[in-house]
């Protein structure tokens, strides 16, 4: 993520005027012993940490997390496809976040099907957040396996994780298994692609 440094353009602002000719600030030699203590240091040595930025309110969380999925479904109709799992990817870890706002350590780890937090402290996410965030999370998931499979160069090991993540959540998702079936067999697992293939077209919906 680039850092952009907005606004500062080298002028010196507050009406300050120097007369003669101006030396800059960083330029000015200061007489021996007598140099300003540099602010990021303690009086006994070592740099000063920054203070702790205000925690995050799990709100907030909940819409940077669904507006930057919402960004990578846009970037996705754009077929731009490596935008959009950046998107979704950011709209994850958003989701990953919650776990350290709510203090919920557990939630979201490697052995968890799902990267939504379930603790129930008083300060948790309400129903309807949590409701949202779990439908951010399928899509995010099914939304980048469409994208992968739009790359020259497809991940299908990836392909299948991600589907896999959406089938724990909702075994009849059409799509879900459907892009399962494909990621399968390229995988050479023949038998499992034939599976999910007939899976999802139990699942079809009518007129697809």
């Amino acid at each position: 993520m680039s850092v952009s440094k907005s606004g500062y353009d080298g002028t010196v602002t507050g009406g300050l005027t120097v007369s003669g000719n101006p030396k800059s600030p960083q330029c000015v030699q200061q007489p021996p012993g007598n140099r300003p203590r540099d602010a990021r240091y303690h009086q006994h040595g070592g740099p000063v940490k920054p203070p702790h930025p205000e925690r995050s309110e799990p709100a907030d969380v909940v819409k940077r997390a669904i507006d930057f999925k919402t960004q990578g479904t846009q970037c996705y109709k754009d077929k731009k496809y490596r935008e959009a799992i950046g998107k979704y990817h950011r709209a994850l870890l958003e989701m990953k976040g919650l776990c350290k706002v709510l203090g919920d350590p557990e939630a979201g780890s490697k052995s968890s099907s799902s990267v939504v937090p379930t603790t129930t402290k008083s300060d948790s996410l309400t129903e309807e957040q949590k409701g949202a965030m779990e439908n951010a999370e399928l899509e995010c998931y099914n939304s980048l396996a469409a994208c992968l499979l739009q790359m020259e160069l497809v991940n299908y090991e990836r392909v299948k994780e991600y589907c896999l993540k959406v089938l724990r959540k909702e075994g009849d998702h059409f799509k879900a298994l459907y892009r399962s079936g494909v990621a399968y067999y390229h995988l050479g697992d023949f038998h499992k692609a034939l599976h999910y293939l007939k899976e999802s077209h139990k699942q079809q919906p009518a007129g697809k």
